[in-house]
């Protein structure tokens, strides 16, 4: 199979290559950053390509002659990012990914989406039919890539829409890897109560549901959620976190509104320099937000499992983070 991943040498895009390329795909990865799994990715046969999405006649030539396209491509967590770049990318970047595919007859284009456009989720389980009320504009334009993408799907352009949990795993350089960190210390700081839902996804849960996504035939036209078999408090999680370290934990409770308050100043006073901002309301909102959604249409129309199950999927990440020496 002749398969194309933007966005492939980051975190989630790296573990999808190395699964095509372990099948025998022949796979081209377009990316605008190398990534922390650029030359691994090359060793092991990847054709690598610099750029964006944004560039609407590289998408073109990289999808010629190529039968699937999975589109990871994101502008993400760049909070002094302009909006403006955030459009560019996440809703411009995946209409000419879908034009392209429509153009040279892909046979499935399969775009990785969030469960964030779904927002702060009130009934509790949410599913695909969840009011859409993104929260930041991150969401707000991969909502828009959605809509972008269907529009060219009904001039017969066969796709498939992902909306990934908080995805984790080994390699992942980001909210995982800081609050591994922050266990390790053996205190972690919980603002709020700790009750609040979150719906983990372990990477390799989410590339199973990549290649279902690409290869069933009702997964055409469809939008799927797809995390681990069940959501958990933040407070389990954390405990968690510290049984897969083998570590004591001690948690201590602060309430949540300081937090948001300090949040706002520390963006204020950072967007102007032109600085990345320590604290967020994003990163803040972690504490907050509830996200507890039902993976059963994933079960129902795809067979979906989610294998890794949470334990074994926290001891796993534990395993990478410590063998690469990213918690001493």
């Amino acid at each position: 199979m002749r398969t194309l991943v933007t966005g492939g040498t980051g975190f989630t895009g790296s573990h999808l290559v190395r699964r095509l390329l372990a099948r025998g795909d022949e796979v081209r990865v377009l990316d605008a950053a190398p990534g922390l799994f650029h030359g691994e990715l090359a060793d092991l046969g990847a054709q690598m390509t610099r750029g964006s999405v944004t560039d609407a006649a590289l998408v073109d030539r990289l999808c010629e002659g190529t039968d699937l396209v999975f589109h990871l491509a994101a502008a993400f967590r760049k909070i002094n990012l302009p909006k403006r770049e955030y459009w560019l990318i996440n809703r411009e970047g995946t209409r000419h990914v879908a034009e392209a595919c429509l153009r040279h007859r892909v046979r499935r284009l399969v775009y990785c989406s969030t469960q964030g456009v779904h927002g702060h989720i009130v009934n509790v389980p949410g599913d695909e039919s969840s009011p859409i009320a993104p929260e930041d504009y991150y969401q707000q334009t991969k909502y828009d890539g959605e809509l972008a993408l269907w529009e060219v799907a009904r001039q017969g352009l066969e796709a498939c829409v992902i909306r990934p949990m908080g995805i984790y795993g080994p390699g992942d350089p980001g909210r995982f890897l800081m609050l591994y960190r922050a266990v390790r210390r053996g205190r972690f700081l919980m603002f709020g109560d700790g009750e609040t839902l979150y719906h983990p996804c372990y990477v390799d849960n989410l590339i199973d549901a990549f290649e279902l996504a690409a290869e069933h035939p009702k997964a055409a036209g469809g939008t799927y959620l797809i995390g681990d078999d069940r959501y958990v408090t933040l407070n389990e999680l954390v405990q968690g976190v510290a049984a897969a370290m083998g570590r004591p934990l001690r948690l201590v409770r602060l309430p949540f509104a300081p937090l948001w308050a300090a949040s706002v100043v520390c963006e204020s006073i950072c967007w102007p320099l032109g600085i990345e901002p320590p604290l967020f309301r994003r990163r803040a909102d972690w504490f907050r937000q509830t996200r507890a959604f039902t993976i059963d249409r994933a079960v129902r129309d795809l067979g979906f499992e989610a294998r890794v199950r949470l334990p074994e999927g926290l001891r796993r990440t534990a395993r990478w983070y410590e063998e690469r020496g990213y918690l001493r």
